[in-house]
């Protein structure tokens, strides 16, 4: 027989995946998210790559993404604390960022969009120097070796960073991992590049940048709630 548990597993499955696929058809219908597939990124036929701000945005403002936004919780927050700057919340899984742009339209806020694509094309992506910032929130810090590739701050991906930011850009990272604290600063460290600020305990520190300790996602409330340290560090490319 099949025990109760593995009952009501089942379902919880099937409507977390009947939640999904209805996500999914939304997020079609949303004009602030774009979907393209992998072969019109590589095969450059993006036509908003060199465009965002123009095409999508509709204005001239500063551009600045987050990569692996999740729910959209920060990029949302960011765009109403500065509705003169333009966000762009980037990751893979449409079913979790529909929040967001739900949000998003809901309250009409038209500084913040969603991209879904992986983010190790996010050099292919945007031209060089169509970026001012960039935000990691929160990332897998992959802490096994063989999941090194995937650090969202090993050096393969800070060169795709270098080469899409404005010279001078900023690259935020906000993280609950000090493993992934210690490695990025390191890191840094060793390529030679220019770090404007860093603590391993943001809320205990003094003139950490009000983007950072004014905006919170439901996730970062609960390890801040059991005592668990964010971490911070803000650089910039040499």
């Amino acid at each position: 027989m099949i025990s109760l548990f593995r009952i009501l597993n089942l379902e919880f499955k099937s409507v977390g995946s009947k939640n999904k696929l209805r996500r999914f058809k939304e997020n079609e219908t949303f004009a602030n998210v774009v979907q393209p597939s992998r072969e019109e990124v590589m095969n450059d036929s993006l036509k908003l790559k060199g465009n965002w701000r123009k095409k999508f945005f509709k204005n001239e403002n500063p551009l600045v993404l987050e990569l692996g936004c999740g729910k959209g919780e920060y990029s949302v927050n960011l765009s109403k604390a500065y509705p003169e700057v333009n966000f762009l919340g980037i990751d893979i899984k449409g079913a979790r960022f529909w929040r967001g742009a739900k949000t998003a339209l809901e309250e009409d806020l038209n500084n913040v969009g969603f991209l879904r694509t992986q983010i190790e094309l996010v050099d292919e992506l945007f031209e060089e120097n169509e970026v001012d910032e960039i935000w990691i929130t929160f990332p897998d810090p992959q802490i096994k070796y063989k999941r090194t590739k995937h650090r969202l701050t090993n050096s393969e991906f800070l060169d795709k960073y270098r080469k899409i930011l404005k010279p001078g850009g900023f690259v935020h990272l906000k993280t609950d991992s000090e493993f992934m604290h210690g490695y990025t600063l390191g890191l840094l460290h060793g390529l030679g590049e220019k770090i404007e600020y860093a603590h391993h305990d943001v809320y205990g520190s003094d003139g950490a940048p009000a983007a950072v300790t004014n905006i919170q996602t439901y996730y970062e409330q609960q390890y801040l709630e059991v005592g668990k340290k964010i971490t911070y560090i803000r650089f910039k490319f040499r």
